[in-house]
This record gives structure tokens, sequence and C-alpha cells, in this order.
């Protein structure tokens, strides 16, 4: 089994329900409220100051260039046309994207499990945090992928961001790097890897979760 699929079985329970959610399903559908779209990419644009940060610092910690080249074109994706896209869905929505809304406990949990891989020095916790992010779009979206181009584009362009040969090969490559990465952790350090990953993905369930319900306080 590879280390990511490993990974992944520890929380099962949590992957299945943030990625088979009723909110995911509701954005593919086009039945979202506009309001829950907006609150969401609100919240969701929030992680944007510290995922750069994240992904940045794990480009400077590849092994080699040819393996700190994806992650570093895909920060050029996040900063430009992901950016670009919040800033056009969230004032079609009503919202002004230069007033950021402050972030709900939920959001704050995840700034939180970010800035400490971060901080970490650990290429491996980037990565468990970075994997978990990216794998369980990939795994909501793609199912949905054919419905993109007859939505509005708030939720169209939402789902054509997360699914698609590019984005696959950014998942791909996110999960190589931690497959390799695995085997030269010390036991310690497989265990700290393990608990990042299963609350990453705890937390990705939770945040759909509030989504859903509109990011009650």
């Amino acid at each position: 089994m590879r280390p990511t699929d490993h990974l992944k079985s520890l929380c099962t329970e949590d992957w299945q329900a943030a990625t088979r959610h009723a909110f995911t399903d509701q954005l593919a559908a086009g039945t979202l409220p506009e309001d829950r779209m907006l609150a969401y990419l609100e919240q969701d644009h929030l992680f944007l100051d510290g995922f750069v940060r994240l992904l940045a610092s794990a480009v400077a910690r590849a092994p080699s260039l040819p393996e700190a080249v994806p992650g570093a074109q895909f920060l050029g994706l996040i900063c430009g046309p992901e950016n670009t896209y919040f800033l056009r869905a969230i004032a079609a929505l009503g919202g002004d994207p230069a007033r950021p809304a402050p972030a709900h406990p939920v959001t704050a949990e995840l700034q939180d499990i970010m800035h400490r891989a971060t901080r970490s020095d650990s290429y491996a916790q980037m990565l468990a945090v970075l994997v978990v992010a990216e794998w369980s779009y990939l795994d909501w979206a793609t199912p949905h992928a054919d419905k993109a181009d007859g939505l509005p584009f708030w939720f169209g362009e939402w789902i054509s961001l997360h699914s698609g040969a590019g984005f696959e090969g950014v998942v791909a490559h996110l999960r190589d790097q931690l497959d390799r990465a695995w085997p030269a952790l010390s036991e310690p350090e497989k265990r700290a890897v393990e608990a990042t990953f299963i609350e990453t993905t705890r937390l990705e369930h939770a945040f759909f979760d509030a989504a859903l319900a509109g990011y009650p306080n």
C-alpha cells in the first residue's frame, strides 16, 4: 500500500464525508443558495495567504529542482487564476473581496494547521496538509467535472479548477513526494504525519459542514 493510501485509510469516515458532501453536491447541481456560496468563498479565500506560504515553503524544501518545479508551477496557478477567480466570484455574488470576512472557528483551525506545518521545517508535515487539501478537492470535484460548463461561473469554474488532467497532475506530484519522503521518517515522525493528515481531513469535513449551515457562530 502506498503511504498516502495508508494515511487516507486512517480517516476513511471523514474523507468520505468531506468528498461526498451535500454542500458540494448542491454546488455541482447549481442549487446551492448564492448566499451560502458567497460565505463559503469568503471563508475559503482567507486560506490563500497561509496556503501560499505553506506551498512556497514546501517548494523550497523539495529534494531537487525537478521535484520543486511542479509545486512552483502550482504556486503560480494559486496566485494567478485561482486568486482572480475568488475576486471575480465574490464580487459577482455581492461581496467585497477587499474586505475580508471574519474567520469562522473552523477556518481559524485550518489556518492554524497550515501555519504549524509551515513552521515545522518538515517537508513531510507540509506535504501532509497539502495532500489532504488538494487530493480531497480532486476527489469531490472529479465526479462533477462534466457539469461545470452548464453552471454559473462561480460554481462551474470552482469545479474546473479542481478537476481535469492539470489538477490531477498536481495531486499526483504531491502524493508522490509524500510517498517518497515516508520511508526515511522515524517512527515518531510517521506518527506525527499521521496525526496531521487525520486532523486536516477532519477539519475539511467540518469546513463543509459549516459551509452548508452558513457558518453559524
